[in-house]
């Protein structure tokens, strides 16, 4: 039976619902996210679906279901982990990060235009961090969030102990 599951699926759900609407907060207050950040957001897009459809099959008692979805979650977050932190390394200078940078160039009218707002826009570099909070930067949150995230998976991916 599942049922004994139920309070680390809910866990795992609040606490990644947690930190993508704190993500969402702090670039609602202006801390505009790099490329890596927006794409450290895709775990959590995948794993909230996920962990409530394992929340529902172990509402309904379907270990098995329920155990598969939740070794998905625990892959899902430990490369999730991994990649924040390959991105709080880049911001510590440890090694080089991706080329790409973020910015918000609309399709200009005219050659003139366009070089305007190349002459305008603020580019987000992912090598810098936007926001440090007790010394980790947001990448560095995300990782340690994410190995909690996984470590939680894991154990409900556990069989259950009769």
């Amino acid at each position: 039976m599942s049922r004994p599951k139920v309070p680390l699926l809910l866990a795992i759900v609040l606490l990644a619902s947690g930190a993508i609407i704190g993500a969402w907060i702090f670039q609602a207050f202006g801390v505009v996210p790099c490329e890596l950040c927006l794409k450290e957001r895709w775990p959590y897009y995948a794993g909230i679906p996920l962990g409530l459809a394992a929340l529902f099959f172990a509402v309904r008692g379907a270990d098995r279901s329920c155990r598969s979805l939740c070794s998905v979650l625990a892959i899902i977050f430990v490369v999730s982990a991994l990649f924040g932190l390959y991105h709080a390394g880049v911001e510590w200078g440890f090694w080089k990060g991706p080329t790409d940078c973020t910015g918000p160039l609309q399709r200009g009218g005219s050659i003139n235009d366009f070089w305007q707002q190349l002459q305008s826009v603020k580019v987000v570099r992912c090598d810098e961090a936007a926001l440090r909070i007790l010394g980790l930067s947001l990448a560095g949150w995300n990782a340690v969030i994410s190995v909690l995230l996984a470590g939680l998976a894991f154990k409900a991916a556990a069989p259950s102990r009769s």
